[in-house]
């Protein structure tokens, strides 16, 4: 028996070292052979896209790991038919592209405090191709847990933070059982992350304020403190890793739009 019409997958992360700095976006796309007649992991296919900018910040390479998906799957309409799933782990761009960006849109691209929106270039571009494709098809928008084991997401933040750090980044073009053997997992399973520590003792990684309804990134305690001590409505956290710090540039960046 033929398959139904066909569904497409996709997980996307976006990565930068330093907010702005040189940043990643990573995006794996999965679809069905249109010739398929029966499921199975030799007719499942998989491409994965990345790529890079020098002076960027997290959530721009967020944004663009949605748009070069949709665009990529635009480009080739006799070979992806079908609604999509788009996995991620950004609150930023699921809030925005499922809630704000009519809003935005309608108010001539300014918030609800009229200030103009930050990568509105980007925004736009990611609701026109949605809107294209949804002339003849679904998208769907979930979210997934970051840094949370599960293997789709995993993979495409290596692929991110590899682009973001300048790595020779191999991207993967084949089938489902490649793929897979390649991952050492099942694409859509968790495995057990690694633990974190406990608290926040140890080294800082960096300090990650929100001041002025703008975020910023020190790497240093006196730098952040100079930043937020006697300012009213401040928030600052030391973080230990590279996730902890996106992580809270993510959460403060959604404080900033409403």
């Amino acid at each position: 028996m033929k398959s139904k019409k066909n569904h497409i997958t996709i997980y996307t992360d976006g990565s930068s070292l330093g907010n702005p700095g040189r940043g990643g976006w990573g995006a794996v796309v999965i679809t069905k052979s249109k010739e398929q007649r029966e499921e199975s992991k030799e007719n499942t296919l998989v491409a994965e896209l990345g790529g890079k900018e020098t002076h960027t910040t997290n959530n721009r390479m967020e944004l663009m790991a949605a748009i070069e998906a949709l665009l990529y799957i635009e480009k080739k309409p006799e070979k992806f038919a079908g609604d999509i799933t788009v996995h991620l782990d950004s609150a930023y761009v699921l809030n925005g592209i499922t809630k704000w960006v009519y809003g935005w849109e309608k108010n001539n691209w300014r918030t609800a405090t009229k200030e103009p929106v930050l990568n509105q270039e980007l925004w736009a571009a990611l609701l026109e191709i949605a809107r294209r494709l949804s002339l003849t098809r679904t998208i769907t928008w979930e979210k997934v847990k970051g840094h949370a084991g599960f293997v789709g997401n995993e993979r495409v933040d290596a692929i991110a933070t590899g682009f973001a750090a300048g790595e020779m980044v191999l991207l993967f073009s084949g089938t489902m059982d490649q793929y897979e053997k390649m991952l050492g997992g099942t694409v859509h399973e968790q495995k057990t992350p690694t633990k974190k520590s406990k608290g926040k003792k140890g080294e800082a990684y960096s300090y990650v304020s929100f001041v002025g309804g703008k975020v910023h990134v020190d790497k240093t305690w006196d730098v952040c403190e100079k930043r937020v001590k006697g300012v009213k409505g401040a928030k600052y956290q030391k973080v230990l890793s590279k996730q902890e710090e996106q992580e809270l540039i993510g959460l403060y960046s959604l404080e900033s739009l409403l």
